[in-house]
């Protein structure tokens, strides 16, 4: 199997709340891509089991936000973020790390890897993970940690692909996702996933935490999850050696 159940979720310490229900070790020896809206395969889940994905932070007041609502429900997430914001909030790039969730990389600036020349395709892909790693541990370095990387918009190229897969990077599509880069309330955001999810019954979930209808809405949706039984999967990244195998 390319995913491995790691653990079961710690137990959260208030009663009545979502939780995480499990842990998946997602390794791109074996599995390199996921997410039916961009690839062929995806996460091996469950009925009604979901993974929640979150892009283009951090922005404080809104991912804070984003965070005291998954604290809440005492789950846990994965978080794409974008280097260049991480750059300049690295106290909140340690703050999502330290709460136990999952910091995947979205390139320093969010350029399209497809509408800018090959040659800087890899500078905006390693400049974003190096100004994560710097947040994180105080050390610039293209080797990252969490072996997670979601392209902006979703647009690959066969070589950023190449690449990726070459380096040992897993690279997250989405199942469905919230659609909450256009404007709405945070109600009409609820209805709209609420009704992806039943449809799709589970899967990876795309937010984006720096909106503020999506914080809004966020723990209503938790409470949708819980009050029908669904479960959240938190995602987890192979270990890499310290000679930079996996």
């Amino acid at each position: 199997m390319a995913w491995i159940a790691a653990a079961q979720a710690a137990d959260c310490p208030r009663q009545g709340t979502l939780g995480t229900s499990r842990v998946l070790v997602v390794d791109a020896a074996t599995t390199p891509r996921v997410g039916l809206k961009s690839f062929p395969q995806t996460l091996p889940l469950r009925d009604h089991e979901v993974v929640l994905t979150f892009d283009d932070g951090p922005w404080p007041a809104a991912t804070a936000r984003v965070l005291a609502a998954l604290a809440h429900e005492c789950v846990r997430a994965t978080f794409f973020l974008i280097g260049k914001p991480a750059s300049e909030h690295p106290e909140l790039v340690r703050k999502i790390a330290a709460e136990g969730h999952t910091i995947g990389h979205h390139t320093w600036s969010h350029r399209s890897l497809m509408r800018i020349k090959p040659g800087e395709t890899t500078e905006e892909i390693d400049h974003g993970i190096s100004a994560i790693e710097a947040a994180l541990h105080g050390v610039a370095t293209t080797t990252p940690s969490t072996l997670f990387f979601r392209f902006p918009g979703f647009e690959s190229t066969p070589a950023t692909l190449d690449l990726l897969q070459s380096r040992g990077i897993v690279v997250f599509g989405a199942d469905f996702w919230a659609s909450d880069w256009n404007p709405m309330t945070p109600k009409q955001e609820l209805k709209l996933v609420t009704d992806r999810l039943k449809a799709a019954r589970k899967g990876i979930i795309l937010f984006h935490d720096p909106k503020v209808q999506t914080a809004a809405m966020l723990p209503a949706f938790l409470r949708y999850l819980r009050d029908n039984d669904y479960h959240v999967v938190h995602v987890v990244s192979v270990a890499r050696s310290a000679d930079g195998a996996h």
